[in-house]
């Protein structure tokens, strides 16, 4: 036994016996705690051992589990301001809460490590006297990995004595916690339910730690990068009110969008984020924080800024949206060169502000749509990686895999249009103008009369655009112009996180959306923009529910493109055993457009003639990232690959929503793919009894390349000529004893001692293949079977 680890030992023994003792007297021991500056130079030699040395390690880790709302405790590892910040026993997701909470959103809720204290969040580092005892013995970080040393993990295949389930009962033990957390839970120290670190890493750690843990300051913007801030702020700040309404209107889309600009040509992208603040450009930003995007900021002129993301890129919660010459040139084009006047700016009144359709009633109707279309991939993300990064209530509201499409804007592009969405403001409400919700079945309704007089009067309006010989045709689909591959949408839904890809990705799904401009903008102000995580469950519930009325509008709008007599019969196929209220909207509220189709259908599956037809239209502009072609395998094991996407049945139950396959070629090259279990529903209109609404003899299986999703929840690791074995074991699985047998086999579990260096292996594969899209998984869904 080394002298170090005698010593840890002693350490323990000595305070295990007396935490009473421990926790009374570390102030007498340590002196009491103040917050230290922990930034220091960047050319020192302190922010370089961080940032070469250190700083790595926290990442792929730590980060991969202490990221987002859903970090274990509220510690966020991924800044500098959030290693300091530390950790709150007070959880994000509670979905029961009758009042608001407070958010804690950090760099916006509070601006010092300070204030972060006065909000209740303890220290992880050490904040007593700077000695390098004292940085060991009254740092939490260290003594949990100094824990994690003490109790190695034990080498078994399925782990003992964790609890891994997403809403587990979480200790947030603070260091005056701690002795009495690591005698009742010797095993959990950190990283928790994951292999130890490394004798290096672990060292690199400990050695920062035992030197009062210091990191570097922000990296300044090259010139390069500055010059291009400064191009857009001098546009989105301009004194014009075209330019004010149009910087409000782009702000209040791309608040939660990683901006880069691609011009630059960067190996590796520097990622920005557009804030609002009280300071004009020039002037040191400061920020300004409201509960949502569009709050009023009691201030007489917001300023909008782009600032550099301070935090490390994690997959779940990473947009790229890339600035350029073409895009701004398209802004000016939509938002500031178009011919249109505004005589008043909105307010910020709730009334106002959470209704696009009024806040924004003067921009014309098609540049709004052509701004969301842009980069639609980044718009409907927005709701799927955007305010939450776990929400199976959020997202029981759309099917496990399903297309999108969108009406093409120059078809749209009349004044008619415009006019009846101003003559509609009233009846496009939304609910997150009521802010905290205290009787949601009450709201539902108020709602759901207010979503059937829209529909009324929308079908009134496209049954008067359909007349005089004109006909509904897939022409009507957007093209993408025949360049933009936003055009063709994949959503996937993996429980309780989502994923949307460029493409018509995986086989021919049971259901479609066809969005038009109001209904693409009304699911960014309900999921987005007008979300509130912190929000009560009145709030969440009823926004949970409203989006059963969109989910069925883009729905309804896709069958529309069906022979007149088969629209209701395939809608209702979609909603088989739905509950009761929705059946009454259903069957009360919605008014079907009843118009004859022009689209000509010869076979006794027009869906799947649909489906093909709009693949025709859109196959200029399809992403063939996802494919399995070019793998530098065989053509047989390429056909083996692509035959996982008909595997279908009860059978596959155990595969778990995600998993990730490693499996390197006979030439000695690696390539990375996604295994995607898609859950069958009868139907998704049901709040709380979706188990009940399953119908597993429907799962399916879709396996893409590269990285599809956030959350992986189990690793495998194969050489090419053993993808037949593979295959046949998905094929022939019958339960979890089958499933657990395919894990002894090929499986990189948790436990294994080569977890962390396969973990390299996976983000090393996503970072050269995918740069500008790459971000560090999550493990907090990494099953242990």
């Amino acid at each position: 036994m080394n002298l170090r680890k005698l010593f840890l030992i002693c350490l323990v023994l000595v305070f295990s016996g007396c935490a009473t003792y421990a926790g009374l007297n570390y102030d007498e021991l340590f002196g009491t705690p103040e917050v230290r500056e922990r930034q220091v130079a960047l050319d020192s030699p302190q922010a370089k051992y961080f940032m070469q040395e250190v700083k790595p390690i926290i990442d792929n880790r730590c980060v991969v589990c202490h990221a987002c709302y859903d970090a274990p405790c509220q510690l966020k590892l991924s800044s500098v301001e959030g290693i300091d910040r530390g950790g709150s026993k007070t959880q994000v997701y509670e979905g029961t809460r009758l009042a608001a909470a407070t958010p804690t959103r950090l760099f916006e809720d509070a601006q010092t490590t300070q204030e972060w204290r006065d909000f209740g969040f303890h220290p992880v580092l050490n904040e007593r006297d700077q000695t390098t005892r004292a940085n060991l013995e009254a740092g939490l970080v260290a003594r949990l990995l100094q824990q994690k040393e003490l109790h190695p993990q034990q080498q078994q295949d399925q782990l003992e004595g964790f609890d891994f389930s997403i809403y587990r009962e979480q200790q947030c033990p603070t260091l005056e916690e701690h002795e009495a957390y690591q005698q009742e839970y010797p095993d959990w120290g950190m990283p928790f339910g994951m292999p130890n670190l490394n004798k290096s890493e672990y060292n690199k750690l400990m050695a920062w730690l035992e030197n009062g843990a210091q990191m570097n300051e922000h990296i300044p913007l090259t010139s390069a990068q500055q010059e291009l801030v400064d191009n857009y702020e001098t546009l989105l700040n301009a004194e014009g009110k075209k330019n004010q309404l149009a910087a409000r209107y782009i702000y209040e889309h791309l608040f939660l969008s990683h901006l880069y600009f691609s011009d630059l040509k960067e190996k590796t992208p520097r990622f920005f984020m557009l804030v609002r603040s009280v300071t004009p450009p020039g002037e040191p930003v400061k920020r300004i924080a409201t509960r949502r995007p569009y709050d009023d900021p009691k201030v007489e002129r917001v300023y909008y800024r782009i600032i550099a993301e301070q935090g490390t890129i994690v997959d779940k919660t990473h947009m790229p949206y890339a600035l350029n010459n073409k895009r701004i040139n398209d802004w000016k084009t939509w938002f500031i060169d178009a011919d249109y006047k505004i005589d008043q700016l909105p307010s910020y009144e709730p009334s106002v502000a959470a209704n696009p359709m009024t806040a924004f009633i003067d921009l014309p109707v098609n540049a709004r749509y052509r701004f969301l279309l842009d980069n639609a991939q980044n718009t409907i993300m927005g709701f799927i990686k955007g305010p939450v990064c776990r929400g199976q209530l959020a997202l029981n509201v759309i099917n496990d895999d399903f297309w999108v499409f969108f009406l093409d804007p120059d078809k749209a592009d009349i004044p008619e249009v415009n006019e009846f969405y101003r003559s509609q403001a009233d009846n496009l409400k939304l609910p997150a103008e009521r802010e905290d919700t205290i009787n949601p079945i009450a709201t539902w309704i108020s709602y759901a009369k207010q979503q059937a007089r829209y529909l009324e009067e929308k079908s009134a309006f496209t049954h008067k655009q359909f007349k005089d010989g004109r006909y509904v045709t897939t022409d009507l689909v957007w093209s993408g112009d025949g360049t933009n591959p936003n055009a063709a949408l994949t959503v996937f839904r993996h429980f309780d996180s989502a994923s949307v890809a460029q493409g018509l990705v995986g086989n021919k799904p049971k259901t479609a959306w066809v969005f038009d401009y109001s209904l693409l903008e009304r699911v960014h102000y309900l999921l987005v923009a007008g979300f509130d995580v912190y929000g009560n469950f009145g709030h969440q519930l009823v926004t949970r529910m409203f989006m059963d009325f969109l989910r069925l509008e883009g729905e309804s709008n896709f069958v529309t493109l069906l022979p007149q007599n088969m629209r209701h019969q395939e809608l209702s196929s979609w909603y088989q055993d739905q509950t009761a209220y929705f059946t009454e909207f259903l069957l009360r509220n919605v008014k079907p457009f009843d118009e004859p189709s022009n689209v000509e259908y010869t076979t006794d599956d027009p869906k799947s003639e649909l489906f093909d037809m709009l693949i025709a239209r859109v196959k200029p502009v399809l992403s063939p990232r996802y494919d399995i072609v070019d793998t530098g395998f065989t053509d047989n094991h390429e056909r083996e690959l692509n035959s996982v996407n008909e595997i279908k049945g009860e059978g596959i139950l155990p595969i778990p929503q995600l998993m990730m396959l490693m499996i390197e070629s006979k030439a000695g090259q690696s390539q990375l793919f996604t295994l995607i279990h898609n859950n069958a529903h009868s139907n998704i209109s049901s709040l709380f009894d979706e188990e009940n609404n399953r119908v597993p003899e429907n799962d399916s299986l879709t396996l893409v390349r590269g990285v599809l999703g956030s959350y992986p929840a189990a690793y495998l690791s194969l050489k090419e000529t053993e993808i037949p074995e593979l295959v046949e074991r998905l094929r022939t699985l019958d339960g979890e004893e089958s499933y657990v047998q395919l894990l002894d086999r090929f499986a990189v579990r948790r436990s294994s001692p080569d977890f962390w260096s396969f973990s390299d292996k996976v983000h090393q594969w996503y970072k050269q293949d995918q740069p500008v899209e790459a971000g560090l998984l999550d493990y907090n869904r990494f099953e242990n079977r």
